[in-house]
């Protein structure tokens, strides 16, 4: 028993040093928001008075938060399903053996490996001086408030759509050969394979990659902040850059916090209710 109890502890210690970093990094700083988000604490000074809940009254009746709500909901909707839908399309597409097509994956899922800031100017300069050349238009997606959250949707799609690649095709690798003979033996066309094989095997991949990418749009921070810094005006500010704002630049970290918070839960929430929908449909398959 003994030895066992030591060879335990042993184990312990090899995640000691992530364990702590994680609490460092962030537990910690997680609890000292969670107590900052009911202050009046302005980021500097070294004292501030504990206000309850009003940074949560004033989070809910501010009617500014609207444009950041609409703009992050667009860019979730629309990056969660093109990324996901056409990633899977390629995966099956590329699932095959023909000459070049590692090439062709590799050339795909190239975007993924670029800078944030490179693909930002890619597309700026396609957005500013190709787009009007092709679709005789007057300026590019960025600089037109209506279409800005579509243009920076585009941006991410582009990167990111070979990382759901990737996934897609190692879920594919483990679907049995087999199943899709017999499938054939058996008249089913290529649709009804996809639907009655390939979707229910691949719900392993829907439950990582629906979920991930959902989560990512809806802290969504990176690519407006690169691509417009929130502008035309505040077109293309998201939540998060709403709580950026008002953690820096504004000097209200106690409302920051709380907005900060209040985004956390509700991320949270949805995540947990969307995994546990996809992990729950993989049991019945």
């Amino acid at each position: 028993m003994t030895h066992r109890i030591r060879d335990e502890w042993v184990k312990f210690t090899f995640i000691v040093p992530a364990l702590l970093f994680f609490v460092l990094v962030v537990v910690f700083p997680f609890i000292r928001g969670l107590n900052i988000a009911f202050t009046n604490w302005d980021g500097i000074a070294p004292t501030y008075d504990y206000v309850g809940l009003r940074n949560l009254q004033l989070l809910f009746t501010d009617t500014e938060l609207l444009d950041p709500i609409k703009n992050t909901l667009l860019f979730t909707v629309v990056t969660t399903i093109c990324i996901n839908v056409f990633g899977l399309l390629l995966a099956v597409a590329l699932n095959t053996k023909f000459p070049g097509v590692n090439l062709l994956k590799s050339f795909i899922f190239m975007p993924m490996v670029i800078s944030l800031v490179l693909a930002a100017i890619i597309w700026r300069y396609i957005y500013s001086d190709i787009f009007p050349i092709l679709f005789q238009t007057d300026g590019g997606l960025l600089g037109n408030p209506t279409t800005v959250m579509i243009g920076i949707a585009i941006i991410c799609v582009w990167k990111e759509i070979g990382l759901a690649m990737v996934i897609y095709y190692a879920g594919l690798q483990t679907i049995p050969k087999d199943m899709y003979e017999s499938a054939r033996i058996d008249g089913a066309t290529s649709y009804k394979q996809f639907t009655k094989i390939t979707v229910p095997l691949l719900l392993p991949a829907f439950t990582y990659c629906i979920p991930l990418w959902i989560g990512t749009g809806l802290r969504q921070f990176d690519y407006p902040m690169v691509a417009t810094k929130g502008g035309p005006g505040t077109s293309s500010q998201t939540l998060a850059m709403y709580v950026y704002n008002y953690e820096f630049p504004y000097f209200k970290a106690g409302y920051g916090q709380m907005a900060a918070l209040v985004l956390f839960i509700f991320i949270l929430i949805v995540t947990v209710i969307i995994t546990s929908y996809f992990r729950r449909r993989e049991v019945e398959y």
